[in-house]
């Protein structure tokens, strides 16, 4: 059968297949061989031009789909974000929920579920507007109830939260259902930091008591607003949880990711992730120390080198040993520990050796803003000096540094069981070893180290980082009203002066002012050897490369990798785009 068709009023006949054959069989030997060289020559032309077209016409996209797997040392106990201690539960703090504010990986803080905010002239006050139309995950809408439920939630001392202090002193206001206000008892610059706090759902927990929240099945079912909801939780036939499968929240504040299904894998062990991450069951690995990056052997990845600011020390308890009272010992400690070493050594050169308590790359770091005085000389044999100067010598046959009543010098250091803080004890333990004192190290996993050791203060020393913010305020880890828990002075310091500046310098919204206080108080904390300060390192994020979108550099937390995580993809796609 013909088919016709018509071109500006010209009718056109198309033979039919057995016409076409017909006249193919009329061709020459020749005639046919230039017949389907020319023919062959038309569709290729025009398969080109095709695709020719295509490539100006569209564009490649991201997609949505995929899946991402990731995997942690460790189990969730606290995925609640006025309690998280943990890196692991603090990680899926920031995929399920979400805050009127929101880190962007950057440095800065960007609009989460807050539309907008301002602060009044005398920094007393700060008022945000909802965005429209937010949801939690159940689909019951965000009200400005559940951000002020959630603000005196953190503040009740019966819930004993760790970042109470923060919040101390700060009054939610509901002006109506989309805007709330803050009011402050006295200024507090660093109070925006505040507001990347997760927000809870007032539905889900008003019914709880404050001492009852912690033993919430929520805490391990968490309902939020972020950009991933919780889909299910894997189990081994032991009962113990092994995976958690989210799903992306297409009601998220900022649309709906890009990757529709984020698993959280969790292992025993690093050895146990990191064979997870060679064998491919996971896409991406973080928090791996230095070393045993060395010792991935899987090919076709990416590592990224995120500042974090974290401070790594020893912390002497001084209500447990009498000798670590005396500033003198403190200071022999130190003079006998060799930080470039353990920089080098156990970190591979990805850290920066420290002085003080707040870390390179935060605006009052201190460095050469310290008296050179107060970092001087560090070697074992000024250590020997002091350790003489205040009443301890080496005994000739132990080796062991005594008094004169005969007690050895000996104390147990208390650290989490991963290769990094391990190694990093027993070089201190090396390094004090050689000037003659006894050191013992227990382990620990981390949930057990924070509940039951750090929390009660069970410790002779403690080797452990401190995460320091963006807009760091050392209060909760220097100020003498913080040494108990939930406080995080685990120095239990108290200087007068100190609590001071910590209390003005909060109060100061002038940076450069801020910075004067801040250096000041770092100077006495120094001159005091609170702590040993060893090294800050940098956070090391392994994934594989088919991960695109990733653009964190700066973070304060290593949750906040996952600022942008709505931004990620694994797939793209062809869209129409017209070039004109």
């Amino acid at each position: 059968m013909k088919k016709i068709f018509s071109i500006l009023g010209w009718r056109f006949d198309l033979p039919s297949a057995t016409e076409i054959k017909a006249i193919i069989r009329r061709f020459s030997k020749k005639e046919r061989s230039f017949f389907f060289f020319f023919l062959i020559l038309f569709i290729t032309a025009g398969t080109a031009l095709l695709l020719q077209t295509n490539n100006i016409f569209s564009k490649e996209v991201p997609a949505q789909s995929g899946v991402w797997r990731e995997g942690v040392v460790g189990l969730p106990h606290l995925i609640n974000p006025i309690l998280a201690v943990s890196d692991t539960d603090r990680d899926l703090v920031s995929l399920i929920y979400a805050g009127l504010l929101r880190p962007d990986g950057k440095g800065r803080l960007i609009h989460d579920l807050a539309e907008s905010y301002a602060v009044s002239e005398d920094g007393l006050s700060y008022t945000f507007t909802l965005k429209k139309d937010l949801v939690w995950h159940d689909n019951t809408p965000i009200t400005t109830e559940d951000i002020a439920f959630t603000a005196m939630l953190a503040k009740n001392p019966a819930l004993k939260s760790p970042i109470r202090a923060s919040w101390e002193g700060v009054t939610p206001v509901i002006t109506n259902e989309r805007e709330i206000q803050f009011l402050l008892e006295r200024q507090y610059a660093p109070f925006l930091e505040n507001m990347t706090l997760g927000i809870l759902p007032k539905h889900i927990w008003n019914n709880i008591p404050p001492e009852q929240i912690s033993l919430s099945k929520f805490n391990i079912e968490p309902i939020g607003a972020g950009p991933y909801r919780l889909k299910s939780i894997e189990r081994n036939s032991s009962g113990i949880v092994t995976k958690y499968i989210l799903r992306s929240f297409k009601n998220f504040a900022h649309g709906e990711p890009l990757i529709s299904h984020f698993e959280f894998v969790f292992y025993p062990s690093e050895r146990a992730l990191i064979t997870g991450f060679e064998s491919k069951e996971i896409d991406g690995i973080a928090g791996i120390p230095p070393k045993q990056i060395e010792t991935i052997k899987r090919t076709g990845t990416m590592l990224y080198e995120l500042t974090l600011p974290r401070v790594f020390a020893v912390f002497f308890n001084q209500n447990k040993l009498n000798i670590f009272s005396k500033t003198e010992i403190r200071e022999a400690l130190e003079r006998a520990i060799d930080k470039e070493s353990i920089v080098k050594e156990i970190l591979n050169g990805f850290a920066e050796p420290l002085v003080g308590p707040i870390p390179p790359g935060t605006f009052s770091a201190i460095h050469s803003a310290v008296d050179e005085s107060i970092t001087s000389t560090s070697s074992a044999e000024h250590a020997l000096l002091l350790f003489k100067q205040n009443g301890w010598t080496k005994d000739e046959e132990s080796g062991l540094l005594t008094n004169k009543d005969g007690d050895v010098l000996r104390f147990t250091i208390s650290t989490s069981n991963v290769s990094d803080l391990t190694a990093t004890a027993e070089l201190l333990k090396s390094m004090w070893g050689v000037i003659g004192i006894q050191v013992d190290i227990k382990l620990f996993e981390l949930s057990d180290l924070n509940q039951n050791v750090i929390r009660p203060r069970e410790y002779e020393a403690l080797l452990f980082g401190e995460v320091v913010g963006r807009d760091p305020d050392p209060f909760a880890f220097w100020h003498s009203s913080q040494r108990n828990d939930p406080g995080l002075n685990i120095a239990l310091y108290t200087n007068s002066v100190v609590d001071s500046l910590l209390e003005e310098a909060r109060k100061i919204s002038d940076e450069e002012k801020r910075k004067e206080k801040y250096i000041e108080f770092q100077k006495e904390v120094i001159a005091d050897h609170a702590a040993t300060f060893l090294y800050s390192p940098l956070y090391l994020y392994i994934v594989d490369k088919k991960l695109k979108g990733f653009s964190a550099e700066n973070i304060t937390i290593p949750a906040e990798r996952y600022a942008q995580i709505y931004t990620w993809y694994l797939h793209t796609k062809k869209v129409f785009h017209s070039p004109f």
